[in-house]
């Protein structure tokens, strides 16, 4: 579970994907209904996480931790719409330094960027990307992060980093935004999450926290306060 890739990841990192298997949570999504993503981009985000993040027997994936969820929310707010980036024109994309170079919204990026992939998965199979089997997937994952697939208007690599960002945010973030569900993220790793007072532990150096996590919202692991 949770192996590195070159981008560097949290908690030992989340990529790279094993090969084979599916987790069978692909196959049967659970109830959320998306407000942001149509069915065919629902679709292929889904079997997209799936892979980032496959469950295993360390801890839940990306569908059990509810990933899509999480990003589907995030759409219809703020961020979603990039209203707090700065979008003007000239974008200089001569240096990684200068940081996000496109006058893509998060929300552009996925709209635009799906559909662009499932035309060009269309194209080279037959077939939408979450009815390949897993070793398809991953090769196309593969190609993504190195940019290798031509995609208009988003590029694949920046499509690619914008799916693996927010998968990694909905797995370990609180679950008051959607994703994380029951924090199992958090109690794969010992994360304690927002308990109030840790000074008894600040000099125990090591040491596995005993107390399950706690939500922003105050709930622990069986659901109580």
């Amino acid at each position: 579970m949770l192996q590195g890739t070159a981008l560097g990841l949290v908690a030992a990192a989340l990529l790279y994907f094993p090969s084979e298997g599916v987790s069978e949570a692909a196959d049967s999504e659970y109830a959320y209904r998306p407000v942001f993503f149509p069915d065919n981009d629902w679709h292929t985000l889904n079997s997209f996480v799936d892979r980032l993040i496959p469950a295993d027997a360390e801890g839940p994936g990306a569908l059990e931790a509810h990933v899509p969820e999480f990003i589907d929310r995030q759409m219809n707010t703020p961020y979603g719409h990039g209203s707090e980036w700065y979008l003007r024109p000239p974008m200089m994309k001569t240096s990684a330094a200068l940081g996000y170079q496109f006058l893509f919204t998060p929300r552009d990026i996925y709209q635009q960027g799906l559909p662009a992939l499932h035309s060009a998965i269309m194209q080279r199979y037959g077939k939408p990307f979450h009815q390949l089997d897993a070793g398809e997937r991953d090769r196309i994952i593969g190609e993504m992060e190195k940019g290798s697939i031509t995609l208009s208007p988003i590029p694949s690599k920046l499509l690619f980093g914008q799916i693996l960002k927010n998968c990694k945010e909905g797995y370990f973030a609180d679950p008051i935004h959607g994703g994380n569900y029951e924090m199992g993220a958090w109690k794969m790793i010992g994360f304690p999450g927002a308990r109030a007072d840790f000074t008894d532990w600040v000099d125990r150096y090591g040491a596995r926290y005993p107390l399950p996590p706690v939500s922003v919202g105050g709930h622990g692991v069986q659901g109580g306060v």
